[in-house]
């Protein structure tokens, strides 16, 4: 068994639209020295750099660290699309976990254009480029951005196979908003009811635009250290992850099932492993922040993370288990659909949000008592990582 990682740092930019961010390296280094002056530690003492982001050159890491400082530390550059800040966090931890260093800091950034957030596979061979046409010729569909064939797609079976309303999609979208409209970090803080929601225009059945993540600008940071470094730096009691785990792709994900498609079996197997590691289940849960890239995953996604059984999560939203005096508090932060999604650093600011919530420092956020924090970063290609946060 390895050593236990701690985080003792964290921070993030606000989160802005497409041409109303600075350049990157800006975002990125402003994110890395808000996560150093939270851990009080020096740069000097870090002794390795991931820093993971989407669209960029092969050395953007190198860029945004050289900005903090040039100290010759080996520099990891990540891409692992939308689960590439969890990726990058995943390679850190194990840095640590298996004695190759003892303070690393992890990066995460994204300066996204205007536009529909597209996946785009060139290579034709690809099974899921070849899956989606196929599921999508049997619609009858052929011209909604790719992501939104997919994760709509997804919905419309869920739909079909449990009858849900196209309400309890929106109803998701309008409890992101209650909850982003707390996080001054967060992109949009405005409330919108689920008429409101319905209402916005059609993007693929049954997701509407309020119900699709939008392209965002932003970064985020972690610094993680071991338990002797900790203790030499007199740091005590710091939120440690307990349990972490990446799945990518299962023959199912290429078979007969849109849901399997985006990801529902590699979520449920990475949060399997982590339950059993750390020897918690979902019912301990007190607070978790999940891929809502679009609200169809964030129903899919209570399921595959045990936060409700397959077929109840419409009973579970309309009960509202997934907000505030509910069964566990989801998307605080106001996910991906209100925070924003900037792709390299999403899984950092799922990090950073769930850190504060464990130390209590989440203001009007807060999850009361909160002491065991889940998070679960997506990438389709495929790769899903499952990480679990304690305090005691």
């Amino acid at each position: 068994m390895g050593r236990r990682v701690n985080v003792i740092g964290v921070g993030m930019t606000k989160f802005a639209k497409p041409g109303a961010s600075p350049d990157y390296h800006e975002m990125a280094s402003e994110a890395a020295k808000l996560a150093l002056a939270d851990s009080a530690v020096d740069y000097s003492d870090i002794e390795q750099a991931y820093a993971g982001y989407v669209f960029g050159d092969s050395t953007c890491g190198q860029r945004a660290v050289y900005e903090v400082g040039l100290t010759g530390i080996p520099v990891f550059n990540v891409n692992n699309n939308c689960s590439t800040g969890s990726t990058a966090l995943y390679l850190a931890r194990q840095a640590i976990e298996g004695g190759m260093a003892e303070c690393v800091l992890v990066l995460g950034f994204e300066k996204m254009e205007k536009g529909a957030l597209s996946l785009k596979y060139t290579d034709r061979a690809n099974p899921l480029d070849q899956h989606v046409g196929t599921m999508n010729r049997a619609q009858g569909v052929n011209s909604a951005p790719f992501a939104a064939q997919m994760f709509g797609g997804a919905g419309r079976e869920y739909r079909w196979r449990y009858n849900t309303k196209r309400e309890t999609f929106a109803k998701v979208s309008e409890k992101a908003r209650v909850h982003a409209s707390n996080n001054p970090f967060a992109l949009f803080n405005n409330r919108l009811s689920v008429d409101e929601i319905l209402a916005s225009e059609e993007v693929f059945d049954p997701l509407t635009r309020y119900q699709c993540c939008p392209p965002t600008c932003g970064a985020a940071a972690a610094i993680l250290c071991s338990d002797d470094y900790a203790r030499r730096k007199g740091i005590a009691n710091p939120v440690y992850i307990a349990a972490q785990s990446m799945t990518t792709d299962y023959k199912s994900s290429f078979e007969d099932s849109m849901i399997k498609m985006v990801g529902f079996d590699m979520a449920a197997n990475a949060a399997k492993k982590v339950y059993e590691k750390a020897g918690v289940g979902p019912e301990d849960v007190d607070v978790v922040e999940l891929h809502d890239c679009f609200t169809a995953n964030e129903i899919l996604t209570y399921e595959a993370l045990g936060l409700c059984k397959e077929g109840e999560a419409e009973k579970f939203i309309w009960e509202g288990n997934n907000t505030y005096g509910g069964k566990v508090v989801t998307n605080p932060s106001g996910g991906l659909l209100s925070k924003g999604h900037p792709l390299g650093a999403t899984g950092l600011a799922q990090c950073t949000e769930l850190v504060w919530q464990l130390r209590g420092k989440a203001d009007k956020r807060q999850v009361d008592g909160a002491k065991v924090a889940l998070q679960h970063n997506l990438g389709l290609g495929g790769a899903c990582v499952v990480t679990m946060y304690r305090r005691n």
